[in-house]
């Protein structure tokens, strides 16, 4: 591994849970899926949901196992695909897209309304529901 060290943060430290945020905000998967996905035509907009829109908004538990992003639009779905793979690459772990038109995402559907009801986390754009 020549210089590099490996660290791993002590749980119970106080700056742990801001440090964190600050790296989220900084380098996290918002920041890297909005430069892969801002070359891409006809996205209306873009966010996280599920897990980790919830570990980004504050709620406790462990970092998720992959990302969960719904595009809305009508984008080239394989430019969109392409995009989430070069974002796994620097996340290091799987970027799981949706992609849904708007008229799609107002309809009704127990999934949707989880989605609609909770806290999300804006990629691109504007939330559609706010």
């Amino acid at each position: 591994m020549g210089r590099t060290r490996l660290l791993r943060a002590n749980d119970v430290s106080p700056l742990v849970n801001p440090l964190r945020e600050i790296l989220m905000v900084a380098t996290g998967p918002v920041v890297i899926l909005a430069e892969e996905l801002a070359h891409i035509d006809r996205i209306e907009s873009a966010f996280l949901v599920r897990l980790l829109r919830g570990r980004m908004l504050g709620d406790a538990g462990p970092a998720p196992h992959d990302i969960d992003v719904m595009v809305l639009g009508e984008p080239d779905g394989e430019a969109v695909y392409e995009a989430c793979t070069r974002a796994e690459a620097a996340v290091h772990r799987p970027v799981n897209p949706t992609i849904l038109t708007t008229q799609e995402f107002g309809e009704r559907s127990a999934f949707l309304n989880n989605v609609r009801s909770g806290p999300a986390v804006a990629v691109i754009g504007q939330l559609p529901w706010r």
